[in-house]
Order: C-alpha cells, then structure tokens, then sequence
C-alpha cells in the first residue's frame, strides 16, 4: 500500500468549538486543532459535515480554514469542505479556502437538487479546475442522496488534481473496484469501517472519533503499513464502545463535542440549530463507552 498522500493519512473531521452563545470559540479551535497534531494527526478536515459547514457563514467557514492553518504550519495539511449544491458557490469557496490556507478540497456530491451522473461529474470538474489543490471527494449518499457510481469515480480519476475518495457508501466490492482500476488515494469516511477499509487498500481515515482517539488510529495505521492485521484487529475491537458511544446515539458532531468536553479539550459542547446538545442519557452511554475502549 502507499503510504503517499497530499492529504496525510490520518484526519480527523474537526467540529468547530463554540461559545454557550452559538459563536466561534476561536480559542478553543486553536487548542482542538494542537490537541489533533499532538496525538498523531498529519491531516485535519475543515468545514466538514462535524464541523457544521451548513450552518457556518461563509466568512465563518473561510476564518476556520485561515485559523486551522495558521494553529497547525507545516505539520499537518488542512482540507477544507467546499461542497455545495450550487456549482458556482462550491467554486468561490474553493478559492477562498486556497487563500486561507488550505492544501487540499473536500467536495461532497451536491445534496437536495440531486444531479444525474453526468451533472455529477461536471460539478467536480468545474471545482477541480477552480485551483490546483488536490481534491478529496466525498461519497456520502446516506446524507446527500446521490452516490458516486463506479463509472463515474472512474471517469474523475482521470482529472489530475482529483486524488482521492473518502467513502461513506459502505460497498466494499464497489471501492474495490475502483481502487483496482485508478489511482486515486481512499479515505475511510466511517469509523465503523476503518480497519476493514484500510485491509482493502485504503491509504487512511477521515475520521470523527480520531477526535478523542488519534493514537489509537495512529496505531492502527502503522500496524496495516507493517502487515501485523492481529494488531491492527486489537485496536479496532477496543475501539469498539467509543465508536458506538460516539456514532449512534444521536449524531457525530454533537457527540465528538461532548466527548472533547469530557476530556478537557473544549470547554463548551454548544451546537447550533437544529442541532441540540447531548440529554444526559447519551452522556452516560458516551463516557461509559469512552472508559470501556480506554479513552477516559
């Protein structure tokens, strides 16, 4: 497996900390961003759906991205979302995150007006030609409604400055496929299929749980790069109860804040509607879960 990628192998898709009154806690973004660098991220991903991308202002989504970049220099890259259902919008963040900072696009498929195939490639193209940063595709149908077709990931693999997938889709014989038959660079986009991700080829993880868990990923990494599938299995499985403490109760962004507030590295957990915060019924599920995988 190559272990080359512009976009570091082990990501996490930041939430943006906020104040109990719904505004950007800048200062807690900086300590997220430093908490990430220090357990083993060389990627983070900006404005991503955990970040709240949809209900951050433009100018709030491009402060992140110049925030991120500033806090973390040269050890890490910073992809920035610039998915929208609007071809022309996605293309003016796209510069606007390249002027910040970033070093490489996540583009989710466009969301609600769901496009045709060939719309689909167009509006990735037309992102991709915006600048020359590399491109990080977004295979989510669950939350967008349109998937990524293997003949169309096979028809973007051919524009050079798209890189890589990150797959949400969970169709294993499909990402096999295309990892067979292009380049282009695999992130799993869902921590529950990390482990079986990366044993299909998969150079790493944009994950959500890497928020409280990043050596643990750092670890599993290094175990599929030294072929030792026994050890990489061991953190996956002692993984287990954060994933699920994190992923399934409610929702990831609201859950990852809680979670970074059980361990000191934010001081809020505040989300903006129509995302509430945690009942305390999830609480309790999320730090017996944090406990039981070694977290807390």
């Amino acid at each position: 497996m190559s272990t080359h990628s512009p976009f570091g192998r082990l990501l996490t898709a930041m939430v943006s900390p906020m104040r109990p009154d719904g505004s950007i806690d800048e200062e807690g973004a900086r300590r997220l961003a430093t908490h990430l660098l220090d357990t083993g991220h060389d990627g983070i991903v900006v404005n991503g759906t955990t970040g709240e991308s949809a209900t951050l202002s433009e100018d709030e989504s491009i402060a992140m991205v110049r925030l991120v970049a500033e806090t973390v220099g040269d050890r890490a890259q910073v992809v920035a979302g610039v998915g929208s259902n609007n071809t022309a919008h996605s293309v003016e963040m796209a510069h606007r995150a390249q002027d910040a900072g970033a070093t490489g696009l996540l583009l989710v498929s466009p969301y609600y007006n769901k496009p045709t195939q060939p719309g689909l490639v167009a509006h990735c193209k037309a992102v991709a030609a915006a600048t020359e940063l590399p491109v990080m595709l977004y295979d989510i149908p669950g939350r967008t409604g349109i998937p990524f077709t293997t003949a169309t990931l096979l028809e973007l693999a051919q524009v050079p400055t798209i890189r890589a997938v990150k797959d949400a889709k969970g169709n294993a014989f499909g990402t096999s496929k295309v990892l067979a038959a292009t380049d282009l660079l695999y992130f799993s986009g869902d921590d529950a299929t990390t482990l079986p991700w990366l044993a299909l080829g998969a150079i790493g993880t944009v994950s959500v749980v890497g928020h409280v868990a990043g050596r643990e990923y750092a670890a599993m990494l290094a175990a599929v790069d030294a072929g030792d599938l026994a050890a990489a299995r061991e953190v996956h499985e002692r993984l287990i109860p954060a994933v699920e403490a994190i992923m399934t109760p409610s929702q990831g962004a609201i859950m990852a804040k809680a979670a970074l507030v059980e361990l000191g590295v934010i001081e809020h957990a505040t989300v903006r509607l129509p995302l509430v915060e945690s009942p305390p019924e999830h609480l309790e599920a999320l730090r017996a879960g944090l406990k039981e995988s070694g977290l807390l």
